[in-house]
């Protein structure tokens, strides 16, 4: 299944794989500077709470677990954006997990957070193990939402006051699929 080649829409090469051990440092510095680029994730420009050897345990044990992905995608060799899926471990609960999309803003627009949903959902079906997919996103991130529906994503809730930022309080609306 993996890797998976494509052309965006701006014509570079698009290439969504696997993350591997040595990927580590390089996903921590986007990661990092998407922190600095949007306002919609769980952190900002003070940088994602993790050192490359706790990125390289976090991709090994998605590489041994069953109920875990963790994809990057490369454009032109760099990479641009990454989606992880983190199952429970409890066996009730381990039919189901999360997700997150991280994208470097140069390349939002151009398809790639489709392409990572599309797989993520190819490989749920087929992985054996998980049969629901929930995602929080925040409440004014209108853009992610409509992505989110249009793969049948439903809104399943919502927690008020959840990010607080520069003292203003934002709510997350909880989504969900089940993929069997």
């Amino acid at each position: 299944m993996f890797p998976q080649q494509y052309t965006l829409k701006n014509g570079q090469q698009l290439v969504i794989r696997k993350a591997e051990k040595q990927d580590a440092a390089a996903i921590l510095a986007c990661v990092n500077k998407t922190g600095t680029e949007t306002d919609f994730l769980t952190f900002g420009a003070e940088g994602f709470p993790g050192t490359i050897a706790d990125e390289e345990k976090f991709i090994n044990k998605c590489q041994t677990t069953g109920n875990m992905l963790f994809i990057v995608a490369e454009a032109e060799g760099q990479i641009a954006g990454m989606l992880a899926f983190e199952g429970q471990n409890r066996l009730r609960l381990q039919h189901s997990g999360e997700f997150g999309i991280t994208l470097l803003k140069e390349f939002w627009g151009l398809g790639i957070g489709s392409r990572l949903i599309e797989l993520m959902l190819v490989w749920a079906k087929s992985s054996g193990i998980v049969r629901k997919i929930n995602l929080r996103v925040r409440q004014d991130n209108q853009r992610a939402i409509k992505l989110y529906q249009k793969y049948g994503f439903k809104q399943e809730g919502v927690i008020t006051r959840d990010y607080l930022i520069d003292r203003h309080f934002y709510s997350v609306v909880i989504m969900g699929l089940a993929v069997d």
